[in-house]
């Protein structure tokens, strides 16, 4: 199929994208595309108006801003996984991009049209939470900052307005000694994930400190689950404490069946993969 007729915009800054964004019209932002043109070529969107947001340079960069790494909304994902800036702080990201997507995707894809893409299966959104990023959305006149666990609401649903843009994703830099883990299973790498499981945590004194663990491709969007951070905060590591808290957290999830798996296999995936992630996330930390 093709995708149903639509008129096409391409601003010279990003106030004029803004302000076609306004408009009130239908309107789609046109990135990388690597999501979007799929969906407009089976019509399963068929936006009125496109705003090919290419020629604005002003939103490709990947900057460090204090304790902040800032990535703007056109840094595509190969920019950003060959990035020393991720490299050195947010070497996390750059282990999960082995698994995001294949090579000619992630040289014209973004970060920002990826979590405003909002799909369950979807790495990112599970990572954005675990590193407490905040999204800057803008729109004509003023823009807002949202918690990256706050952003997602479903599949393909997120609290981004018909007139705002995610001009820019804000993430903190991971204290020092901070130690993470990423686990994913899926048909091959780069296929849609049945389970991914990431985790940030430090230790101090033997103990487990400031836990952030998510999950991705079980439920209809990235989660936290704060239920396991809760379970093994300034605990001793180890596997019996990271089995009994794995088998919670695979009971507590609500999968649904799926061409992916049925929700006990899901739940299986859950359970087998996060004492991976946790004892690789303390071996890392320190």
């Amino acid at each position: 199929m093709k995708p149903s007729a639509f008129q096409y915009e391409r601003p010279n800054d990003l106030h004029a994208a803004l302000g076609l964004l306004a408009s009130g019209d239908d309107t789609q932002i046109l990135a990388g595309g690597q999501s979007l043109v799929p969906m407009m070529n089976y019509r399963l969107a068929q936006p009125a108006r496109l705003v090919d947001i290419n020629q604005l340079s002003e939103l490709n960069y990947i900057r460090e801003d204090g304790d902040v790494i800032a990535i703007g909304a056109l840094a595509r994902h190969a920019a950003i996984k060959s990035s020393p800036l991720i490299l050195e702080h947010l070497p996390i990201m750059a282990e999960a991009y082995d698994w995001i997507a294949h090579a000619a995707v992630r040289n014209r894809g973004t970060l920002c049209g990826n979590l405003c893409h909002a799909d369950a299966a979807s790495e990112m959104p599970a990572i954005m939470q675990i590193l407490e990023a905040d999204l800057v959305l803008s729109k004509v006149g003023s823009s807002r900052t949202v918690p990256a666990r706050d952003f997602f609401i479903g599949i393909y649903e997120t609290v981004i307005t018909a007139d705002e843009m995610l001009t820019e994703v804000r993430i903190p830099k991971p204290l020092p000694g901070t130690g993470w883990g990423f686990e994913e299973v899926a048909m091959r790498r780069g296929d849609y994930a049945w389970c991914t499981i990431v985790a940030t945590l430090q230790i101090e004194d033997g103990k487990i400190t400031a836990p952030r663990i998510a999950m991705a491709g079980v439920e209809t969007s990235a989660a936290r689950l704060t239920a396991a951070e809760d379970a093994i905060v300034c605990q001793t590591p180890g596997a019996a404490l990271f089995v009994q808290v794995a088998d919670a957290a695979a009971q507590a999830a609500d999968p649904a069946d799926s061409a992916t798996g049925n929700a006990a296999y899901k739940r299986d995936l859950v359970r087998a993969l996060l004492p991976r992630v946790l004892n690789v996330a303390v071996s890392r930390a320190g």
